[in-house]
């Protein structure tokens, strides 16, 4: 009998890694079932979700305290609902504060759902203790790193590194990139990719940085425009913030998507998972974050690492090395932005360090081997006992 599988993801991150999974999952067996709460990859490969994740979309303790009554109540939902499907696993993906939690009410309540949680806790950056802490939780973990397996099994779950999922996509080609610059009516225009967040608060931190530091780069380059790609939980927001660009919207192919950023001869870009995506498009980028006053705080004092960008985390876990240039809180202005982003716009040393950079991180991701959503996906079934092991199939 095929399983039955309920994955819940909290953010549109979230809701990429599941869709790429639940896809890779039905090539391994066609019958399997799933249920759970998602966003619009997810339900493209067929999840009806409960509620709409844009609701669980909120970052940073000042940030969250507002939301917290509805964020509890969806915690309640997301719990009944997943007993009550009787699945053979829970899988819930990335947003810790939320999905971790409803593992743990999952667990006490319903021991016989095995559990699984996919992206690791950044443990080795902070707060190591939530290893141990996940694991009352959590059965088995499916790490995007290749240095994280370690620290999950020493806190008592199974493990497997996985491959980051934007390892294995496609990098745009001309034609793409062609297609895209006509159908925006661009020309030969320079780009200039922008991403201020898929968060509310972010993008209301982040925008009036971001859009200063582009006029100050038009007004040297006269022919520069500015390209963003759009969140579907920040459309609206972005569009009324950023007139005058070139707008990507959430419902664009993903080969457009892909085909936005190669057009880009650079990018400004708040640090998540979007540095990944870009830099596996081949554009050297900038990365910047600013978040609440509290939240910075607190943060200061539990980091134990000088980096939150991942291609300079991938690329220099071993040498040190930090290609990327990276501007937090107070650092974060026009004026620091704009001069980081000058020389990536021309062919410069700056440049071709960052492009060679890019390609030695996505291959420590997984770049060049299987299907990271491919080999999450014979992780799960490994650890539910339907494959023998990772190397097969």
């Amino acid at each position: 009998m095929s399983p039955r599988l309920f994955l819940i993801a909290g953010e549109p991150s979230g809701d990429r890694l599941g869709g790429a999974l639940m896809g890779a999952l039905k090539t391994l067996d066609p019958g399997i079932v799933f249920g759970g709460v998602g966003g619009r990859t997810m339900r493209a490969e067929g999840l009806q979700p409960l509620f709409d994740i844009a609701q669980l979309s909120v970052m940073g303790i000042t940030e969250v305290l507002p939301r917290l009554p509805g964020i509890l109540a969806r915690m309640r939902e997301a719990t009944e609902a997943a007993i009550a499907f009787r699945p053979d696993a829970l899988i819930t993906i990335d947003a810790p504060s939320f999905t971790r939690r409803v593992a743990g009410r999952v667990r006490r309540r319903a021991p016989g759902i095995r559990t699984m949680h996919y992206v690791a806790p950044t443990v080795w950056a902070w707060r190591p203790g939530r290893a141990a802490r996940m694991a009352r939780a959590v059965d088995h973990v499916l790490a995007l790193l290749p240095f994280e397996p370690p620290y999950m099994t020493a806190a008592g779950m199974t493990c497997d590194f996985v491959g980051h999922p934007i390892a294995g996509l496609p990098v745009a080609g001309a034609a793409d990139i062609a297609a895209f610059r006509m159908k925006h009516d661009l020309g030969d225009a320079p780009l200039l990719l922008m991403a201020p967040g898929s968060r509310v608060g972010e993008v209301t931190r982040m925008s009036a940085a971001f859009r200063e530091t582009l006029g100050r780069l038009q007004a040297e380059r006269p022919g520069l425009r500015g390209v963003v790609p759009v969140a579907e939980t920040v459309s609206k927001m972005v569009a009324e913030l950023f007139p005058g660009v070139v707008l990507v919207a959430p419902d664009a192919d993903p080969a457009e998507r892909r085909a936005a950023t190669a057009a880009c001869r650079a990018a400004l870009l708040k640090s998540g998972t979007v540095t990944v995506e870009t830099a596996a498009q081949g554009v050297p980028q900038v990365a910047a974050y600013r978040a609440s006053w509290l939240t910075a705080t607190i943060a200061r004092r539990l980091i134990r690492i000088d980096t939150a960008n991942m291609v300079n985390l991938a690329y220099g876990w071993d040498n040190g090395e930090r290609p990327i240039p990276e501007f937090y809180q107070d650092e974060m202005t026009p004026e620091a932005l704009s001069g980081a982003l000058r020389p990536l716009l021309d062919e410069t040393p700056e440049r071709a360090a960052q492009v060679a950079a890019a390609d030695g991180a996505l291959r420590a991701l997984g770049r060049g081997g299987e299907a990271p959503a491919l080999r999450a996906a014979r992780s799960v079934m490994v650890a539910l006992g339907r494959q023998p092991s990772l190397a097969d199939g």
